[in-house]
């Protein structure tokens, strides 16, 4: 499933994360990728161990905690701390899929990347280039949203970010275990959960809702991975 879910960061958000990203320090992406990865990626990303990386990774989970389409979307079980990437003088990612298993910080184990996610810092017209483009059965999607903007889609997919070939393009980015493995599953009980919150702002039948609700609830318990 891709889905964009709109204004995640505020602009004064944006604008706090950028001003801090502009004046840090940036390592060579490639150091953070394994031999295959390396041959196609081309940007820049802030160090693993740089202590602001941590502090605007927590910036971006504390906004995610207060969207509840994302939580309906992804169903999160493990986040991984975002990272920070920058694309400029035609940086680029070739096409890719993301490892299957991350490490988590410290002694926490490993996440199981069931979704991918970016979130946009810089303006689209502030760049040229810099599309992501995710390719699945229904062909390719190229992806470029306003700043403060996110898009999640099935870390399974192939995908790579298009050559910048003006200005800077900005964004974090992340990777999520749910509590649901299947993708279909997944789109599933967020049609689901949408149907059900649509129907009760419109004040449908409340028997009905019940069902539905008790139906969503019941697939979770089925489908669910702890």
């Amino acid at each position: 499933m891709l889905l964009h879910i709109p204004e995640v960061l505020s602009r004064d958000q944006v604008r706090q994360l950028r001003s801090a990203l502009d004046a840090s320090d940036w390592t060579d992406g490639r150091e953070t990728v394994g031999p295959q990865g390396a041959k196609v990626k081309r940007n820049q990303q802030l160090p693993d161990t740089s202590p602001l990386r941590q502090q605007l990774g927590n910036t971006v989970l504390s906004a995610l905690a207060k969207q509840p389409l994302y939580h309906a979307a992804t169903l999160p079980l493990r986040t991984l701390p975002p990272r920070f990437n920058r694309y400029e003088g035609g940086g680029h990612y070739g096409f890719h899929v993301d490892g299957a298993v991350m490490g988590l910080p410290g002694d926490a184990g490993q996440l199981r990347s069931d979704i991918s996610c970016t979130l946009f810092l810089s303006e689209p017209d502030d760049y040229d280039g810099g599309e992501l483009i995710v390719s699945d059965t229904y062909g390719e999607h190229e992806v470029k949203l306003p700043a403060g903007d996110l898009i999640v889609y099935p870390s399974s997919s192939l995908h790579r970010v298009a050559a910048v070939t003006r200005g800077t393009r900005l964004a974090a980015f992340f990777w999520v275990q749910s509590l649901i493995r299947d993708d279909s599953q997944r789109r599933l009980l967020f049609e689901l959960d949408t149907s059900i919150q649509t129907l009760t702002e419109s004040g449908a039948d409340a028997d009905a809702l019940l069902q539905l609700t008790g139906i969503y609830h019941n697939l979770l318990r089925q489908w669910v991975e702890t």
